[in-house]
């Protein structure tokens, strides 16, 4: 493990300088320095004075960080056909995430399910066709074609139509996953 790249790496995490970080832990700041560089190593009770300081603790400092996954291609995609609509999670498990992106693509005259009032935003881009946005309230819905986006609070309940003559798909993002 580089010890002293992941003291600084939180250091930095922290907004603390060198000088910050020594005045925590009573080091000097050309030691906090070389350990950064990893041109000294620390005692064990040093290591426990500096993640102390640094908000952490031994076992967190030491623990191995797995590489997250952030390029997903199409076998990574979860699909969930319907009749008159398809939903494709190009995302896994975005449900943990703070985002959810799908994509949408519904049959002439298909309805998307009607999405709850809801804390968070809502963000959609049309990829294919041209859909009705509505809004609860709107009768008559908001045209969105090919390349418009639309982009809202999700405090009323939504949802889309295709009301064209051929499939129409969107890229829809919601902040919670609302899906």
């Amino acid at each position: 493990m580089d010890i002293g790249r992941r003291v600084r790496e939180l250091r930095v995490r922290n907004g603390l300088t060198l000088e910050e970080l020594a005045s925590r832990t009573e080091l000097t700041k050309g030691y906090l320095s070389q350990l950064e560089r990893n041109l000294s190593a620390p005692s064990v009770q040093t290591l426990e004075d500096l993640t102390e300081a640094l908000g952490t603790t031994m076992s967190e400092f030491f623990a191995e960080e797995r590489e997250e996954q952030v390029v997903f291609g199409p076998k990574d995609a979860f699909v969930d056909e319907e009749d008159d609509h398809t939903i494709y999670w190009i995302v896994p498990n975005a449900q943990k995430n703070e985002m959810e992106p799908v994509v949408l693509s519904l049959k002439p005259g298909a309805e998307s399910r009607r999405i709850e009032p809801h804390e968070g935003e809502e963000f959609g881009y049309v990829l294919k066709g041209r859909l009705l946005l509505y809004i609860d309230g709107d009768k008559k819905g908001k045209r969105v074609r090919r390349g418009d986006n639309f982009c809202l609070k999700g405090r009323k309940a939504h949802w889309l139509k295709n009301d064209g003559e051929r499939d129409a798909e969107v890229l829809w993002i919601s902040t919670p996953p609302v899906f």
